[in-house]
C-alpha cells in the first residue's frame, strides 16, 4: 500500500505506544491496549479489536531493530499461535512511503481459524483496509 507520508512519519505512528494508540489505529480497541514495556528496538503490547463477530486481541512483541521494517510477533492471543506474526517494511517511494505488509497468522480456535483463513483468501484486504483507513486519518493531519 502507498501513502504520501514520509517514512519516518509512518514508522512514528507504528511505534507510538502512548496512549493515543488506539486514535491513531481506529481499529484498535482502547479497552483492549495495555502496554507492558518499551526499549530501545522493540516493544510488548496487548492491542485486539471488536467485530460483530468475537473480539479479537494478541499480546505482541514489536521488534524495529532493522531500520526499514517493523515486525510484530504473537506472544499470547485469543485466536492465533504464537510465534504469528506481521511485518511491515518502509520504502521511500515517489515523496511518500511503498509499504510492504506480510501477514502470516494461524488461528487457534475455530473462529481465529475462520478469520484468519478470510485474512488469506482476501490477500489481506481486512488489515490493509485497516492500515489504509488511519494512514488517511494521518494525511489529512
Amino acid at each position: 500500500m502507498q501513502t504520501s507520508l514520509p517514512p519516518e512519519r509512518v514508522r512514528e505512528a507504528l511505534l507510538d505506544f502512548s496512549e493515543r494508540r488506539p486514535d491513531i489505529w481506529p481499529g484498535l480497541a482502547p479497552s483492549l491496549y495495555e502496554v507492558y514495556s518499551v526499549a530501545e528496538t522493540s516493544a510488548e503490547i496487548k492491542e485486539g479489536t471488536k467485530l460483530p463477530v468475537g473480539t479479537f486481541w494478541a499480546r505482541e512483541r514489536y521488534d524495529w531493530s532493522d531500520p526499514d521494517t517493523i515486525r510484530w510477533t504473537v506472544v499470547e492471543s485469543n485466536f492465533c499461535t504464537p510465534g504469528s506474526s506481521v511485518s511491515a517494511t518502509l520504502h521511500p517511494h515517489d515523496g511518500g512511503t511503498l509499504i510492504d505488509l506480510h501477514w502470516e497468522r494461524t488461528g487457534t480456535n475455530a473462529l481465529g481459524k475462520v478469520v484468519t483463513r478470510m485474512i488469506g483468501a482476501t490477500n489481506g484486504k481486512p488489515v490493509a483496509a485497516s492500515i489504509e483507513k488511519a494512514l488517511r486519518k494521518l494525511e489529512r493531519g
